[in-house]
């Protein structure tokens, strides 16, 4: 069954909900999305695991290689992701739409080797955060 959550209206950011980098990325778009249009759920999660499944895509068996965004009925990965969810933050972060020029393969190079170092350069936490009572709603379960 689908989640009511996940609409065209609210678009779902899947994360590694251990990774210091990617906690800080959700952090980062809370505090540009005042009007709450995102969802969030760990890759971790029975929730991220749902939308993976309900999108044709299996959860990670280990750690999580990228951000995820479902938005429109469509599920994007890596730098792709990461590009969409700027376009809906706005000036000046919605800019970053642009990348989208830049062929995938290449976007996605850099993205890879960020991906691949970031426990290293950011650091992981043992279990994912829980977030505070007000953005608990905006969170998948």
């Amino acid at each position: 069954m689908a989640d009511p959550l996940v609409t065209s209206d609210h678009p779902v950011v899947l994360f590694d909900g251990v990774c210091n980098l990617c906690n800080g990325t959700v952090q980062f778009i809370v505090d540009r999305d005042p009007a709450g249009r995102f969802r969030f759920a760990s890759l971790q999660s029975e929730a991220g695991a749902r939308v993976l499944r309900e999108h044709g895509r299996e959860p990670p068996a280990g750690d999580p290689d990228s951000i995820v965004l479902v938005e429109g009925g469509t599920l994007y990965e890596h730098s792709s992701a990461a590009l969409r969810i700027a376009r809906r933050l706005g000036f000046p972060w919605s800019l970053g739409v642009v990348g989208l020029a830049v062929p995938r393969l290449a976007r996605d190079a850099v993205y890879r080797f960020i991906a691949r170092n970031r426990y290293r350069w950011f650091g992981r936490e043992e279990s994912c955060r829980v977030p505070t009572p007000a953005l608990r709603a905006r969170f998948l379960t």
